[in-house]
């Protein structure tokens, strides 16, 4: 199962570093992210350059897709050729966005009629797509979620790891990572606030 982590120029180190970090934890049991750029090289908001593993066209085959966030999101989803690249499908795709990667999703259409979740900063402009916004870190519906606030890339992380592998291996990802100390109640959030979804569903 391989998992394509959307990164574009001026991204969020946080929001694509934590995701692909964690989720690169599962690779002995098959499941693997890949840092995916719409060009070779990508230069996060703080002046980070990375280059990326997977071009763009990566997602069309990707199992799972994960659009980061960062300061240049409006001019991406501005971008008629560039989001012309993103042919995403719910019906067999994980697709999942973290805080200003709600716009991207938006301008898809695959959050038509859906809640979501985004940071403070790109709330207006989701809900200018006539997107409701939840006081929440983490929502997810079907095969679609999305995370507001970086450090909710975990939560992103943990649904993803959960829904391919299972929650024993996101229990033992996030036991491994977890403060020291705190383990318990690291796990516990995470798992909170992706069942927690879960079950408004139902």
């Amino acid at each position: 199962m391989q998992v394509a982590v959307v990164t574009f120029d001026g991204f969020n180190e946080l929001d694509s570093f934590i995701a692909s970090a964690l989720i690169n934890r599962c690779r002995k049991d098959g499941l693997e992210a890949f840092i995916t750029t719409p060009t070779p090289q990508v230069t996060s908001m703080n002046g980070v350059e990375v280059t990326g593993q997977r071009p763009m066209e990566f997602t069309t085959e990707a199992d799972v897709v994960l659009i980061g966030s960062g300061v240049r999101t409006r001019d991406v989803v501005a971008d008629d050729r560039l989001i012309s690249r993103l042919s995403l499908d719910p019906a067999s795709q994980l697709i999942g966005s973290q805080c200003s990667g709600a716009l991207v999703l938006a301008r898809l259409g695959l959050l038509d009629g859906m809640l979501a979740c985004t940071d403070r900063t790109s709330r207006p402009f989701v809900e200018a797509c006539d997107v409701t916004v939840l006081d929440a870190p983490f929502h997810a519906e079907g095969n679609i979620a999305t995370a507001g606030g970086c450090l909710a890339s975990q939560y992103l992380a943990t649904w993803v790891i959960t829904r391919v592998l299972g929650e024993k291996a996101a229990r033992d990802v996030l036991d491994y990572v977890a403060p020291v100390g705190e383990n318990r109640e690291t796990v516990e959030r995470a798992l909170r606030a992706v069942h927690a979804s879960e079950a408004a569903r139902h």
